[in-house]
């Protein structure tokens, strides 16, 4: 029995038994599926094994921060409204402040009294563009930055204390949509994150959203280099015929006029048999072709959800590596 099927079972003999099972943060939750990330197929493969024992976590484990912690309970049934908030049904699936790193982080800040050398000085040692000016981890009562510090300077204000530099504070809950605050933080360069018992839960700057949205990207630049490095393959080698018999099941209705409509699922489907095979000319096994082919076409799922989490590595390097294969492909005149 596999060590997910261990656990859950043991969860479940506790729930039957009124025992409160252990809390586990999300990342060691995934760690008995094996798995580092919240992907496509892991939540699938979760959700399996989560109805197969009658459990759902609280909160829902795919929308949690991955470092937070998440309880079991008993699943209601799929018919109770409240499933919908156990993880058993659809669950809120709008990408959230709290999934991010740097809102689970509590930031540095100083005090309204202290001095303008202590600011620039923990500015400058940890390379922050602000610090949030505070009293007590509730407590918010401005936001020092450098260029609150240089416009103050430059007109000739006294600067001697934070508190003469320091201007009103972005805040934002942390059940705040991670989309809804990306205008606060392009006009600020900033928020500071509330958590549910308002203290100050962590900061996001535009410089963490430029991080988040890069390794968004990267995979879905590569998803999309793919596809069109095997559309272009594929371009202009076979009859209209053959195209529209690649069509998946249930897709009668769909009309193929070239290439550019099939999916990478199509695409497989339509160069499967060797004879068509043989049309493309490349001089590699068909077999390991089409197995990576479809290792790509599982990852494009995961990278079309859209995981905060990002992919798992080796995801992110088998699509580098096909990516870099197909450019060698065409880089010697192969296609």
């Amino acid at each position: 029995m596999a060590q997910s099927d261990d656990k859950l079972q043991a969860i479940s003999a506790q729930l039957k038994k009124g025992v409160a099972p252990q809390r586990e943060t999300v990342r060691s939750f995934l760690l008995w599926f094996h798995a580092e990330r919240r992907g496509f197929r892991v939540v699938r493969r979760i959700r399996f094994k989560l109805k197969k024992y009658g459990i759902a976590t609280s909160p829902d484990f795919e929308y949690t921060y991955i470092d937070g912690y998440v309880g079991f309970i008993q699943a209601p049934p799929e018919d109770d409204p409240t499933a919908a908030h156990s993880g058993t049904a659809t669950a809120d699936p709008t990408y959230r402040l709290a999934r991010l790193d740097s809102a689970n982080k509590p930031p540095v800040s100083v005090k309204p009294d202290a001095t303008l050398q202590q600011a620039v000085t923990l500015m400058l040692t940890n390379d922050f563009s602000q610090l949030p000016v505070m009293t007590t981890p509730r407590e918010v009562k401005g936001m020092v930055s450098w260029k609150t510090i240089g416009s103050r300077l430059a007109l000739r204000r006294p600067c001697t204390t934070v508190r003469d530099c320091m201007e009103p504070a972005q805040i934002v809950s942390i059940d705040e949509s991670l989309f809804s605050a990306i205008g606060t933080v392009a006009a600020h360069d900033y928020v500071l994150v509330q958590a549910q018992d308002k203290s100050i839960c962590g900061i996001i700057t535009a410089s963490d959203f430029n991080d988040q949205f890069r390794r968004l990207a990267e995979p879905f630049l590569m998803v999309g280099e793919i596809e069109n490095g095997i559309r272009r393959i594929l371009y202009g080698k076979f009859t209209s015929k053959e195209l529209e018999d690649a069509k998946g099941p249930g897709e009668d209705g769909r009309t193929i006029e070239g290439v550019a409509d099939l999916t990478i699922g199509e695409c497989i489907r339509l160069i499967e048999p060797e004879k068509r095979w043989n049309k493309l000319g490349l001089e590699v096994d068909r077999v390991e072709f089409i197995s990576r082919l479809n290792k790509i076409r599982e990852v494009r799922n995961d990278v079309m959800h859209f995981d905060p989490d990002g992919l798992e590595p080796t995801d992110m390097e088998l699509l580098r590596e096909f990516a870099k294969f197909l450019k060698g492909l065409r880089d010697v005149g192969a296609v």
